[in-house]
């Protein structure tokens, strides 16, 4: 039982003093950072995931003949092919104004009225996706082969050798967030034990008293353990209070990515649910804590 029942008559032998001493206060700082935590590292892993799945089997190909009119018969034809190949599952010829458009956002001008950028010699770029579960190096080797044949001279570029980084240092980061995320639970119990052994000083002589009148040790460990399990709920409730607004704020703000990294990030229905459990294990692991940490000194007592 996460908060033992124990008779009024007892309680009254602790004061019943809520959200007064520091104990509250900085479980409730460690339940906040926790959440925050553990929801940046749900959201980092998801979205290393997501970068992971979406390289993973995707390649451009990239046709560089200087005559525009061959390019294009080039490009046209190459994704005609790979498009009835049996390991490739999609092929798609990226247009000249979505390069335009593109390339405009990085000299600040609408690319598809720019004169500067229609005039560059831009390349025939061609997407294609491979089939999943399938051997990588096989089907990259077969669609070596079919671009010799139909645009020689073309580049291919596999997307995983340029974003493969990224994703590796967002799902590093994911797992420093949850390293974080433990050494915060540790924090939290180490706070729960120095209270507990700061409860058992102060009421040294209320301990003295119950022994004398033939107390037992589970029975004066149940009575801090309500105690100190009371505080520790208060505490967490009011630090993932303000984690979820905090979270609801940020999500609120996230809703408006639609592009780049930054919407792949979510938390999903199970970060939700992982997030909405963690308060209630932070209550039972002190509890749990505090218990141990009462009988273990009790026994030192006598």
């Amino acid at each position: 039982m996460i908060i033992p029942r124990v008779p009024v008559q007892h309680r009254r032998l602790l004061p019943d003093r809520r959200l007064t001493g520091p104990t509250p206060w900085v479980i409730a700082i460690l339940m906040m950072l926790t959440l925050l935590a553990a929801a940046a590292g749900i959201g980092l892993a998801r979205s290393a995931n997501a970068i992971g799945d979406a390289i993973a089997g995707r390649v451009t190909v990239q046709i560089v003949t200087a005559n525009p009119v061959a390019r294009a018969a080039q490009a046209a034809a190459l994704r005609r092919r790979a498009a009835g190949e049996p390991y490739v599952r999609a092929a798609r010829a990226v247009e000249q104004d979505e390069l335009l458009a593109t390339l405009g956002q990085w000299f600040g001008s609408e690319g598809g009225d720019d004169p500067v950028l229609k005039s560059l010699p831009l390349p025939a770029l061609v997407d294609i996706d491979f089939v999943g579960g399938g051997d990588r190096a096989g089907q990259l080797a077969r669609l070596r082969a079919l671009v010799a044949a139909e645009a020689p001279g073309a580049r291919i570029i596999p997307h995983a050798e340029w974003l493969g980084p990224v994703a590796r240092l967002i799902r590093s980061l994911a797992w420093v967030a949850g390293g974080l995320v433990l050494l915060m639970i540790a924090a939290s119990a180490a706070v729960v034990i120095m209270t507990a052994r700061a409860a058992l000083g102060t009421h040294y002589a209320t301990i003295e008293m119950l022994h004398l009148i033939g107390a037992t040790d589970r029975q004066i460990a149940r009575l801090f353990q309500r105690r100190i399990a009371i505080d520790t709920a208060y505490g967490i409730a009011l630090g993932s209070a303000v984690a979820a607004a905090i979270l609801l704020l940020i999500g609120w703000q996230w809703s408006g990515v639609t592009a780049g990294l930054a919407a792949t990030a979510s938390l999903g229905p199970a970060g939700w649910a992982l997030l909405l459990a963690l308060p209630l294990l932070a209550i039972a692991l002190a509890a749990l804590t505090a218990r141990q940490t009462l009988l273990a000194a009790l026994k030192k007592i006598l």
